[in-house]
C-alpha cells in the first residue's frame, strides 16, 4: 500500500525565520508577525489545503555566536525581533476547525507547575488541538538573561526534562479524576474534592506538593513533539515523543535518525510505529519545472549570507566568521566543524564545501532540503523520501511568506490527492484523533499513560496502605 504523506506548516512569530534576508523579497509578508490578520489568514489557507498542523518554532534567547555580538542577528533579523507564539493560537483556533497547534516552548525556563496549567487553558480553548515541542533550549543567552549561570551541560538538561515531564504527567493525566467535575446545580457542587489528588512530587529539581489548577481538558496531555539529534535527545524522544521533527539534507542522515529513534521506542517498551516523523523541507514550485526554477532564482538573489552564517553559527555553538567565505569546511579542524562537514558530505559525498556554499544551502528553509519543480516532480520527490527513509511527513519552511504555503496547497496538495496519498478530508475529534485514529488521551505502554491513578495511589501510600 502507497504510504500516506502528512504535512505541517513550520513559521515563528518573527520576521524570515529559516530564510534569511527573504523579507525584503517584494511578495514576501513574514514582517506582518506582528498582526494577527496575516496569522488568521494563514491558518485558513493550511486548513484548506487540509494541514495536519501549523508549527510555531521559538526561541528564548538571542543567535549572538557570529563575531561574538548579536549585531548580525539583529540587523539580517535572524529570529529576532521575535514575539511569544502562545498568544497567535487561541485566535486561529476560534476561526478555523481542524488545524492543530505545535507549540515550542523551553522546559528550561519555566516551571512545570505554571506551564502545566498555560497547556490545559490552550488544550481547552482549542478543544484538544494542541501540541507541545519539547526543547530544552541551546542558547546560552538565553539561561543569562533569566539568571542562570549559564545553560546546564547537555545531559543535564535532560535530566531535568525527564523530571520536568514526571511533574507534567502527573498534573495533567493524574491529579484529578475523570468524574472529578460534577457542575450539579442541585446540590451546588462543582468539583467533588475528593476526586481531585495532589500529586505529592518531591525530586531532585522539582517539589510539587498540591494539585493541578486546571479541570481535565480535552486532551488532558498534549501531543508531544521531539527534535532532540544527540544520541540522548533520540533516546528521550523514543520514550516520550508522539511526533518527531528533523532537519536532515539528505536521506542516509535522516534514515538513521529515523530508525534511531524507532529502536530507542522499541527499547522502551513502545510500538515504533507509533511515532510519527516529520522532516524538514522547503517547496518552491510552479506550474512547470521552469516556471519553479525561476521563481527559486529570484529567491536566491535576496539571501543574506551573513545573516545565514548567523543562524548556523547560533545552531552549532561554532563562531563562522573567524573562516573566509571560501574554506574548505573540513580544514576547519573543530570536532563540531567536523560534525557540519559529515553532514553535508552526505548530501554530495564528492563536493567538498565551503563556509559560503553551506550558507547558500541554509540560506533558503535552514538545514532542510529543498525541492524545486512542478506538483509532479515535487510530488515524486516527497513520495521517494517517505519510502526511502521511513518518515511519515514534511515539516514545510517558506522562502517567502504566505506565497510558499499558498503555492503548497493549491498546486501540491491536489497533486498528492490525486495520487491517493494525501487526505481529502479531516478526522473529526482533538489533534490526538486526527494523528493516530485512536481516542484523545495518551495510549499505554506510553509513560504519560502510567500516571492516571496517581493521585489515589498517593494517598493511599500516605495513608500506610499497600
Amino acid at each position: 500500500m502507497t504510504r500516506q504523506i502528512r504535512l505541517n506548516a513550520f513559521d515563528m512569530n518573527c520576521v524570515g525565520h529559516q530564510s534569511p534576508g527573504l523579507w525584503l523579497h517584494p511578495r514576501d509578508q513574514s514582517a506582518s508577525y506582528k498582526d494577527l490578520d496575516y496569522w488568521v489568514n494563514l491558518a485558513k489557507t493550511l486548513e484548506r489545503g487540509k494541514f495536519d498542523g501549523l508549527f510555531i518554532a521559538d526561541v528564548l534567547g538571542v543567535y549572538d555566536v557570529l563575531n561574538g555580538n548579536v549585531n548580525a542577528a539583529l540587523k539580517h533579523s535572524a529570529q529576532v525581533p521575535v514575539n511569544d507564539p502562545l498568544q497567535l493560537i487561541p485566535t486561529m483556533a476560534y476561526l478555523t476547525e481542524h488545524l492543530g497547534f505545535g507549540l515550542t516552548a523551553s522546559l528550561s525556563f519555566e516551571h512545570p507547575y505554571t506551564f502545566a496549567r498555560r497547556i490545559s487553558t490552550l488544550d481547552h480553548l482549542t478543544k484538544g488541538r494542541i501540541g507541545w515541542n519539547i526543547v530544552t533550549s541551546y542558547l546560552n543567552s538565553g539561561a543569562l538573561n533569566v539568571g542562570q549561570a549559564g545553560q546546564l551541560r547537555h545531559d543535564n538538561r535532560y535530566d531535568v526534562a525527564e523530571e520536568y515531564l514526571e511533574v507534567c504527567y502527573k498534573l495533567w493525566e493524574g491529579s484529578w479524576e475523570d468524574t472529578a467535575v460534577v457542575r450539579d446545580r442541585d446540590t451546588g457542587v462543582f468539583t467533588h474534592p475528593g476526586k481531585v489528588h495532589p500529586i505529592a512530587h518531591k525530586g531532585e529539581h522539582f517539589n510539587v506538593p498540591g494539585i493541578h489548577l486546571s479541570e481535565p481538558s480535552p486532551q488532558r496531555t498534549p501531543v508531544l513533539y521531539q527534535a532532540g539529534a544527540s544520541s540522548r535527545g533520540k533516546d528521550f524522544a523514543g520514550a516520550h515523543a508522539e511526533c518527531i521533527f528533523v532537519a536532515a539534507p539528505s536521506k542516509p542522515v535522516l534514515k538513521r535518525y529515523v530508525a534511531n529513534v524507532r529502536e530507542a521506542a522499541e527499547k522502551a517498551g513502545r510500538n515504533p510505529r507509533e511515532i510519527l516523523a516529520f522532516n524538514l523541507q522547503t517547496v518552491i514550485l510552479g506550474e512547470t519545472d521552469a516556471e519553479a526554477k525561476r521563481k527559486f532564482d529570484d529567491y536566491r538573489k535576496y539571501v543574506s549570507y551573513e545573516g545565514a552564517l548567523t543562524l548556523i553559527s547560533g545552531w552549532t555553538g561554532i563562531d563562522f566568521g573567524q573562516f573566509s567565505p571560501d574554506e574548505v569546511l573540513r580544514h576547519c579542524y573543530t570536532n563540531a566543524v567536523q560534525s557540519a562537514v559529515e553532514t553535508f558530505t552526505t548530501i554530495d559525498p564528492s563536493k567538498e564545501w565551503t563556509v559560503r556554499e553551506m550558507a547558500d544551502w541554509v540560506g533558503i528553509g535552514g538545514f532542510g532540503p529543498v525541492f524545486v519543480g512542478s506538483p509532479q516532480t515535487v510530488a515524486d520527490l516527497l513520495q521517494e523520501w517517505v519510502e526511502d527513509t521511513d518518515i511519515d511527513g514534511f515539516n514545510l519552511a517558506y522562502a517567502v511568506t504566505p506565497e510558499t504555503f499558498e503555492d503548497a496547497v493549491d498546486l501540491l496538495v491536489p497533486e498528492l490527492q490525486k495520487r491517493g496519498v494525501y487526505k481529502t478530508e479531516y478526522r473529526k475529534g482533538t489533534l490526538r484523533e486526527k494523528l493516530f485514529g485512536h481516542g484523545p488521551r495518551l495510549v499505554a505502554p506510553h509513560p504519560g499513560a502510567s500516571y492516571r491513578d496517581l493521585g489515589r495511589t498517593v494517598e493511599r501510600l500516605a495513608a500506610g496502605q499497600n
